[in-house]
């Protein structure tokens, strides 16, 4: 199934400061001459998931071998084909938990690119080891997982980040800039809204029989499961397209929200929230009966999430938009601009009492709107004080990868734009439009061979008990079940 790593431990060699037995040290870099690395300032790492967005996250972490890739994992040999190339050396794992119990002592951190589902367990697993770890978004599946991550990454002391990498884009200090400097007031609703979902969604729950593709074995969908409940292999479930189902992925707010609802979560400093409730789109197959499908996220959606005031502006209401559906152009926006980005497929506004910021996804072109007043924009030359902004996905790996090495709470761990201490409360933040979409289908039968939807109401939230107080039943949303031997730690 694998090869291991012989080596002695890196860690424990870099601790001691010498082989035992030999008399040779460690060099500093500074003798070493310019553009050269000592040994110690090299990281190991393995990649828990390896194809698609695993492998650019992997080869970005490695940094044009800066540092070293030890270790491969991901459940389909043939979509890590392409990273088994790059890194010919590194093991190779189908279960990340054999490749963490086998070299994790000589790996100093860990990409996590898996589907939503696994997120939390892995990155458990890795953090519990002491290990750093670069997370995919969402950070998790759950509330639940989110909240237990972010306290372990702090008792463990490791670095982490969040793979939201518009966190690290200039545009988010500009805008930040404008806020501050109180251009718009005080901002009382955000409008965020994307064109996800872009694959199958809304359908029902496949029932045909399929085979596995040749290179995929039984084993091989077990582990893809992981903790998820078990359910038979369907192309409807794997890739791309298992971001519709409630049992793997986290729907067009997982998807997007990390992205999208960053840039207002981070200028407005924003808290827990105290309350949400969601609208969603119905599927019609047959007059006056909707589709039912609890199992998978629905076609389109729209969420609103209250807020209380925050350190730097009142309390405010953030409007989620999905599948198509977008908020209309504010008076001071003219009718002739797109609405955040191009075509207005995803964006972010700032409605404020004296204006309206504006920006594509990831904080990409933002624009400051104000009544009479030229549009304003960044200029080609802004500095963000960000010295990796120029980088693949504005450095947000290479900023990971430089607070490992600097360690845990030094300026560059402090710098990093979503450490969990920040990604954990967002990805939370995203989560609970899911937990009124998914309470959005709460259902009783009726004698009369109706529904009775119980839960399509307006959800009071306690943010630091992690509980909804007037419905108890959406309380089953915050958390999962976890299959026997995929528990958190």
């Amino acid at each position: 199934m694998s090869k291991k790593i012989k080596s002695k431990s890196r860690r424990n060699f870099v601790k001691s400061g010498a082989i035992v037995g030999s008399s040779f040290f460690i060099v500093p870099r500074h003798v070493l001459g310019k553009g050269y690395l000592a040994p110690s300032d090299r990281l190991n790492l393995a990649a828990i998931g390896a194809g698609g967005k695993g492998y650019s996250d992997i080869f970005h972490a490695y940094d044009e071998g800066t540092n070293q890739v030890i270790g491969l994992c991901d459940v389909d040999s043939k979509a890590a084909q392409k990273a088994r190339t790059q890194f010919p050396q590194a093991a190779f794992y189908k279960d990340f938990r054999v490749m963490l119990d086998e070299i994790g002592k000589d790996l100093d951190g860990v990409t996590i690119s898996t589907p939503d589902h696994v997120h939390g367990v892995a990155a458990m697993k890795a953090i519990s080891m002491g290990l750093h770890v670069y997370v995919q978004k969402p950070l998790t599946h759950n509330i639940y997982e989110a909240r237990k991550l972010t306290e372990a990454a702090r008792k463990n002391k490791v670095v982490t980040q969040m793979g939201n990498q518009g966190a690290s884009h200039p545009g988010q200090v500009q805008m930040k800039k404008w806020f501050d400097e109180g251009l718009i007031g005080d901002v009382h609703t955000v409008e965020v809204w994307t064109n996800r979902p872009v694959w199958p969604q809304g359908i029902p729950v496949p029932t045909e029989k399929t085979v596995l593709p040749d290179h995929l074995s039984q084993d091989d969908w077990d582990l893809y499961l992981g903790p998820a409940k078990y359910v038979d292999y369907h192309p409807l479930y794997y890739h791309f397209k298992w971001r519709g189902w409630w049992n793997f992925g986290t729907g067009a707010l997982g998807d997007m929200g990390c992205h999208i609802m960053d840039v207002p979560f981070r200028i407005l400093e924003l808290d827990y929230p105290t309350g949400v409730e969601a609208s969603v789109g119905a599927v019609y197959k047959r007059d006056w009966n909707p589709e039912y499908i609890p199992e998978g996220c629905p076609p389109s959606s729209r969420v609103q999430i209250d807020f209380p005031a925050s350190k730097v502006n009142k309390a405010i209401k953030m409007i989620w938009s999905d599948g198509g559906i977008k908020p209309f152009h504010p008076d001071v926006i003219p009718a002739s601009h797109d609405l955040g980005g191009k075509e207005s497929k995803n964006g972010i506004m700032l409605i404020g009492d004296k204006g309206v910021i504006s920006c594509d996804v990831y904080g990409v072109d933002p624009k400051l709107y104000r009544k009479g007043e030229e549009v304003l924009t960044m200029a080609e030359d802004f500095d963000s004080g960000n010295p990796y902004a120029g980088m693949a996905e504005m450095g947000h790996h290479k900023s990971w990868v430089e607070a490992c090495k600097a360690g845990y709470k030094s300026k560059k761990h402090k710098a990093l734009t979503s450490s969990f201490d920040y990604a954990g409360p967002l990805t939370e933040t995203v989560l609970m439009g899911n937990l009124a979409i998914r309470s959005y289908n709460l259902a009783k039968d009726k004698a009369d061979g109706g529904r009775d939807y119980f839960g399509r109401t307006k959800l009071l939230w306690d943010g630091k008990n992690m509980k909804v107080t007037n419905l108890d039943e959406a309380n089953q949303f915050v958390k999962r079940e976890y299959r026997e031997g995929w528990n958190l730690i």
